[in-house]
């Protein structure tokens, strides 16, 4: 499902806008159906932006000519930053909204950065406990309120102008399943749809839609089939599976689309699981009202490797007169489908490396020349469990027609090991294995993001990265792509040609496109005309030069973090050092809002200097 938190340390942790006058005023209205349908040019109402996920700003005031000036407006902290910040934002009527760690949400002004009101969830103290825990990829948005999942099993709604609690209800039994609400919920019509965490522990995970009014519960659909052929003895009561991300939808076909999570145990030691275990792994066309299965496509039948269907966008696209849904696997295949009855199309590959397969059928599906990792001995596999591509999402620009995406090319040695599912006093995980992370056998794992159409899978250009990254992507109608990197940087880049456009050093990881940046923009202003006074982006910074960080020592608590964070790098698999930076703590005065700019980038060492 996901991949073990210790690879991913250092995620963004803050939230950083790089935009300076002239935003729209901060008066949030209600986010109706009818709006989420119809998105106005200024807002980004939901995890996608838009139903169809193409991830698309149809603001051009940010253009390749001035994209250089752009500057740090303004910076928020969330305060607790444990394991960096993984939400994307949304922006309704120039507010903004978004959650951090701990289920922390706040409404900011998205001109000034000034906080209209945060709501801090009280959770159970289990969720320390907990796997998955204690990031939050997103908010939903609409009819008024702001609604959310937790880490201890419940869904919220607050209120829009004031944050408020409007209601809140448990849905998962938490302290027993030790699953939980990670990703970010779709509101559609008025039903607001999200999926729990599953995939990794012994329970059946499901997908959820309750009522936006007070949350009572519509529907749920089981990933899980009660159907022995498909999961042979008693396996399928540990099944795993579950819907962990957002889904799209598609209003003229009143169809919800979602990816499930894999089976449990990730790893098969022989009859762990019999049958091809639907529906994990799997794309659902599920009717928003009641939740009926209109059709699914079982992308990895009896999957060995975790690589789940949960993960990414559901391109919705017509082309050629079909109307399509273009969905990565984790494996780093992308599948073609027709959306209105999930007949594959084409399936083609987006990593350069892989040896999972052989190839798969681009008529039928079918897994050729399977490659799955047994007792015995430890097998190579390619992509890793974090897959060819994990969470983060890629970007479609109807301008230019391509898909802009991201892959990371590592690779894994993984160790089958025979396991007792535990479900008393709760689920424990339910892995059946272990990995290490491994280079590539052709050198260094690296990163590299693609411009491809996304029905044919042609490769229009390839822009190389020294590291992996598990950035978001947005795209432009100036035809600007905004991503980022663990390097560090943030990136403009022209989304025709490839070329680099801007790059800012952001001395974090951006984890999250752009935090759709121009979404909350009415015109753009350079730095040498704003009246803010703040710091130039740090210059990039070559391999193994010595940076200079500058950080405000007297802010309470930052410093406890940044050691924390350091100590965890330490522990990190050296192959995600790729671009390695030592770096100096110095004690000066800098204004508490540059602090977010300044925090030390997740992959480098401190360097052994006194402060």
């Amino acid at each position: 499902m996901t991949s073990k938190r210790a690879w991913w340390v250092g995620a963004v942790s803050t939230l950083l806008v790089l935009l300076l006058l002239g935003l729209a005023p901060a008066g949030a209205q209600n986010a109706g159906s009818t709006r989420l349908q119809n998105v106005d040019a200024n807002d980004s109402p939901m995890y996608h932006r838009t139903y169809d996920s193409h991830r698309f700003s149809p603001l051009a005031q940010i253009n390749k000519s001035n994209v250089k000036d752009l500057s740090v407006a303004w910076v928020h902290q969330p305060g607790a930053v444990v394991q960096g910040l993984e939400s994307t934002p949304v922006v309704v009527d120039g507010v903004l909204y978004y959650i951090g760690s701990y289920n922390r949400v706040f409404a900011l002004d998205g001109a000034t950065g000034r906080e209209i009101w945060h709501y801090f969830a009280k959770l159970d103290p289990v969720v320390n406990t907990l796997f998955f825990q204690p990031y939050n990829r997103g908010v939903a948005v609409g009819h008024g309120k702001v609604i959310f999942g937790t880490l201890d099993g419940r869904v919220i709604a607050l209120d829009m102008k004031t944050g408020k609690e409007l209601w809140a209800v448990t849905v998962l039994n938490t302290k027993k399943c030790s699953c939980n609400f990670t990703g970010a919920p779709l509101i559609v019509k008025d039903k607001v749809i999200l999926g729990q965490t599953s995939g990794e522990l012994p329970i059946q995970g499901k997908i959820w839609a309750l009522h936006v009014a007070n949350g009572e519960k519509a529907w749920e659909f089981n990933t899980i089939k009660n159907d022995q052929k498909s999961w042979g003895g008693d396996s399928g009561k540990f099944g795993g599976g579950g819907g962990w991300m957002t889904g799209s939808y598609d209003p003229a076909l009143n169809l919800v689309y979602w990816g499930t999570a894999n089976p449990a145990p990730d790893y098969d030691w022989g009859q762990a699981r019999p049958g091809d275990n639907l529906y994990t792994s799997s794309v659902l066309a599920l009717n928003p009202d009641n939740g009926d299965l209109k059709w699914h496509f079982q992308e990895i039948p009896h999957d060995d490797w975790d690589y789940d269907a949960g993960l990414g966008e559901s391109l919705v696209l017509d082309r050629d007169g079909k109307k399509l849904l273009v969905h990565q696997n984790k494996s780093g295949f992308v599948f073609v489908y027709d959306r209105t009855n999930g007949k594959l199309q084409n399936a083609w590959p987006m990593n350069h490396v892989y040896n999972w397969v052989q190839r798969v059928d681009p008529k039928t599906g079918e897994l050729i020349g399977r490659n799955p990792p047994r007792l015995g001995k430890p097998a190579f596999i390619c992509p890793w469990i974090a897959g060819g591509r994990s969470w983060n999402s890629g970007s479609y620009s109807p301008k230019t027609g391509l898909w802009y995406n991201t892959a990371m090319e590592v690779c894994e040695e993984v160790t089958v090991e025979k396991q007792t599912p535990v479900t008393e006093p709760a689920a424990g995980l339910f892995f059946g294995g272990d990995q290490v992370a491994k280079h590539p056998p052709s050198g260094e794992a690296y990163g590299h993001l693609d411009a491809r159409d996304p029905v044919t899978g042609e490769r229009k250009w390839t822009f190389e990265m020294t590291d992996v990254t598990d950035s978001g992507i947005l795209t432009t109608a100036s035809d600007l792509l905004f991503t980022g990197g663990r390097e560090g940087y943030f990136q403009a880049v022209d989304a025709r040609i490839a070329s680099l456009s801007a790059r800012f050093l952001t001395a974090a990881t951006p984890a999250v496109a752009a935090s759709e940046l121009q979404n909350i923009a009415k015109e753009m202003t350079t730095a040498a005309k704003t009246e803010t006074r703040t710091e130039r982006i740090l210059p990039p910074v070559e391999r193994g030069e010595l940076l200079e960080i500058p950080i405000e020592l007297a802010i309470s608590g930052e410093i406890a973090q940044i050691v924390d964070l350091l100590e965890r790098i330490e522990r990190t698999p050296k192959l995600l050092r790729v671009n390695e930076l030592k770096v100096r703590v110095m004690n000066v005065s800098q204004p508490k809002e540059l602090l977010a700019t300044m925090m030390v980038s997740g992959f480098i060492r401190p360097a052994k200097t006194k402060t």
